[in-house]
């Protein structure tokens, strides 16, 4: 056999010794778990530490005055000791080990939150400024002067030219009765021409030049944008018929997406401003005139009509615009923290308290209103509290593996040993396997780039983790271990670590 095939299949016999042997210690050891709760329940029996109560590490702050199950996480209540008083409750982290994390830490302080709403919008035609241009009476059209859609016109310029042969014999009636010089029967006359639609100017100039006059210019009643154009030259159109439609833009509309949890800040009259890539610089003013009542079922978005003003017709239908809508009244400051700080779970919001001497206790929290990166907290914090806003979830991890650690250490194998002591039966730590790289070698210490631990849910980190010298011995920066800790008050401790190099050799300390 080679001597490397020799090597690992050594390996291999040690690992299902250590195994066994595991198996038949946790096996003997398991008789007495039973009675380990019970032990610890007798404050000050034989000499033992007295406890005070039990608790639970992720809500500290509610006591219990006997051991069991956590009613909030699915893990054994852990007791509080006479000599821990004066401690803060939660889970202690030195120096180096924050560092480590990357834990960042900020006041509880009093904000504004200024409950300022962003969306976006589409310009699109003012639709109360549409009007239409109809036919005064069945004709043809003779000649168009605006013949393309989208076609800018000023107000009373000349659209179109139609003619109106069926208005010839109203007229020389008219100039009939006109020339009997009876003033009744020429009013009589003058109404009728105007029942058939018949412009002012059209009547006046069949008054002056005594002719019929069967031909009349179409104009604009407003300055715009040809929106609709309905008609070619030689076209017959009947009486009312829509030729134009003109649309102006000296006001526009938008219509603003947001979410329905901000609808609280939506309401008719609402000042809104609004900007655009195309006039960089330019701030448009508008208002919400209609909240629309429909909710989107595909973005799951509310909708609001904003009118924009729009003096020189710089906002064209179609544009992109973002839009901010801010309230008339400035709110009161109130309790805020940054929404970093936040651990969310299904059923509860909290944070990490950060308390002296490195401690760090978990705090559920009721939530208000979000801005601007900041989340309002109702209940569960007081103003002057310092609160951790980064590495808080490897905390409230660690807090977590703690809480787990007398009912892991339950089921571990290999605790026979140290079930002599009522006290070390309750907390004796279950040690956790993990790969890594040697990162630092000090008095006392091993500082290792791991693996991802899932049992933990600690992600790929390096930390620190205290060492014996004998543990410490025959490593250097490189080396690739396997390695088995536990955690303390002071940190992680290494319980095993193996030096795996990629010569074979291994050794065991």
């Amino acid at each position: 056999m080679k001597p490397q095939l020799r090597r690992i299949s050594l390996m291999a016999l040690c690992a299902v010794v250590l195994i066994s042997a595991g198996w038949f210690a946790g096996k003997h050891s398991s008789g007495d778990t039973a009675n380990t709760s019970d032990q610890a329940a007798a404050p000050g029996a034989g000499g033992e530490r007295k406890v005070l109560y039990w608790y639970d590490p992720m809500t500290p702050g509610t006591r219990f005055d006997k051991p069991g199950k956590s009613p909030f996480m699915d893990m054994d209540l852990v007791p509080r000791y006479a000599d821990e008083e004066g401690q803060p409750d939660g889970v202690q982290v030195s120096a180096r080990q924050q560092q480590n994390l990357g834990v960042r830490t900020a006041d509880v302080t009093k904000r504004v939150m200024e409950a300022r709403l962003d969306g976006y919008g589409t310009v699109a035609v003012n639709e109360r400024t549409r009007v239409t241009v109809p036919a005064l009476a069945s004709g043809l059209v003779e000649k168009l002067y605006v013949n393309a859609p989208q076609q800018f016109v000023h107000k009373g310029e000349a659209l179109a030219q139609l003619w109106i042969p069926q208005w010839a014999a109203a007229q020389q009636e008219y100039l009939a009765v006109r020339a009997l010089g009876d003033a009744a029967l020429n009013h009589a006359a003058r109404e009728r021409l105007a029942l058939l639609f018949m412009p002012e100017e059209i009547i006046r100039q069949v008054e002056r030049t005594h002719k019929p006059q069967t031909r009349v210019t179409v104009r604009a009643s407003q300055a715009g944008y040809i929106n609709q154009l309905d008609v070619r030259e030689g076209a017959q159109v009947s009486a009312t018929q829509a030729l134009f439609d003109v649309a102006a833009l000296n006001t526009v509309w938008a219509v603003l997406d947001y979410p329905q949890n901000q609808a609280a800040l939506v309401h008719t009259g609402s000042e809104v401003t609004a900007t655009t890539q195309a006039w960089p610089g330019k701030v448009f003013q508008g208002k919400v005139t209609e909240v629309l009542p429909n909710l989107d079922a595909d973005t799951r978005t509310l909708k609001a009509r904003v009118t924009l003003d729009n003096p020189d017709q710089q906002l064209r239908p179609g544009m992109y615009l973002h839009m901010a809508l801010t309230p008339a009244t400035q709110p009161a400051p109130v309790l805020a923290i940054p929404e970093e700080a936040l651990i969310t779970t299904g059923s509860q919001n909290r944070v990490l308290l950060a308390e002296k001497d490195g401690y760090f206790s978990p705090q559920a929290v009721t939530l208000g209103e979000h801005a601007q990166g900041f989340v309002e907290v109702k209940s569960g914090l007081k103003e002057g509290q310092r609160i951790v806003v980064s590495g808080q979830f490897l905390i409230d991890s660690e807090a977590s593996l703690r809480s787990a650690l007398p009912e892991m250490a339950d089921n571990t194998p290999g605790n026979t040993a140290t079930e002599t002591s009522t006290h070390t039966k309750a907390n004796a730590p279950a040690a956790v396997s993990a790969n890594g790289v040697v990162v630092a070698l000090v008095d006392g210490a091993v500082t290792i780039s791991h693996e991802a631990i899932p049992a933990l849910k600690w992600p790929p980190m390096t930390m620190d983790f205290a060492a014996t010298p004998q543990q410490q011995q025959g490593l250097k920066i490189g080396d690739h271990v396997m390695f088995s800790f536990t955690m303390t008050e002071d940190g992680a401790r290494l319980e095993s670590i193996m030096n795996m190099p990629t010569d074979g050799h291994k050794a065991q300390r």
